[in-house]
């Protein structure tokens, strides 16, 4: 899993994640293939990856997950480079994670899928056994409730996200493992949101991270390239794939359904601040 991140990285020059959630109240088409394949024709040269969250596919039901399939193989068709990220968040005993870990490997074609560790070693593990597939582990959401339970100390004084992530680390083998670290908690960002993810990326530098959050939740996209490390992604849903068409922004680059030129900006703007660590310079 981490070197494929690191080739669609490397092959895109950018750590920008796109997040895929159709909502059809927002998407100027009814059809939600031909919305998402629009999405990645128009953003594949700028982008490392995609995640699609499951819950906007299933509440579709079987034309939902029909298209949730559609879309991966035609990512896999446009951009061969590109990784893609199963949003799930499993977490379950071990024969259930084996079952969802052969769904989301075998049958959906995902590299890679998030997995909540609140029961243990044993839901992360069955997702680890899959060459070249692997699991990012939720450590530090983006959700205000979130703190409740990661920022609570044990009887040793250690904080549960950093007992998390030594967890997904000791279960790891350097190649199949990520951690989910949010750079701030729905809007309300903060120096701490920002520490946590710093501390991390230090602490595990060789571990991949997805940084989600990032645009309509309030995270920015220069604090997270500054703190990133290099084997990151920064992903960003609401506030790309529903930018508003603006008729004085019209040019060659506008989305044909109307998401127009406004989205292509917004991800030269993640784009360019999410390569801050590698160019050394301010944006």
């Amino acid at each position: 899993m981490r070197a494929k991140l690191v080739r669609a990285i490397e092959a895109s020059g950018s750590h920008v994640c796109v997040g895929l959630d159709p909502d059809p109240s927002r998407m100027p088409v009814a059809d939600v293939p031909e919305f998402n394949r629009e999405i990645v024709d128009s953003t594949y040269d700028l982008v490392a990856a995609y995640k699609l969250q499951f819950a906007f596919y299933e509440a579709l039901g079987i034309p939902g997950m029909r298209a949730l399939d559609a879309t991966v193989q035609h990512i896999r068709e446009v951009a061969p480079d590109a990784f893609v990220l199963a949003d799930a968040k499993r977490g379950d005993v071990a024969h259930t994670g084996q079952a969802y870990a052969k769904a989301v490997f075998d049958v959906l074609d995902f590299d890679a899928v998030t997995v909540s560790p609140y029961i243990g070693a044993e839901a992360i593990t069955p997702f680890l056994g899959h060459p070249g597939r692997g699991a990012f582990v939720l450590c530090w959401t983006s959700n205000p409730g979130g703190a409740v339970i990661q920022s609570m100390r044990d009887t040793t004084g250690q904080p549960v996200y950093e007992r998390v992530a030594e967890l997904a680390h000791s279960l790891g083998d350097g190649e199949n493992i990520g951690l989910v670290v949010a750079p701030s908690r729905s809007g309300e960002g903060s120096l701490s949101d920002t520490k946590v993810l710093a501390d991390l990326v230090t602490r595990y530098s060789q571990t991949p991270v997805l940084i989600p959050g990032v645009g309509a939740q309030g995270g920015r996209a220069e604090d997270c390239a500054r703190v990133g490390g290099r084997q990151f992604l920064i992903s960003s849903s609401r506030a790309v794939i529903y930018a508003k068409l603006s008729p004085a922004l019209q040019s060659p680059f506008s989305f044909h359904l109307g998401c127009g030129y406004d989205a292509r900006k917004k991800l030269f703007y993640y784009t360019r601040y999410s390569l801050y660590t590698l160019q050394k310079q301010p944006c």
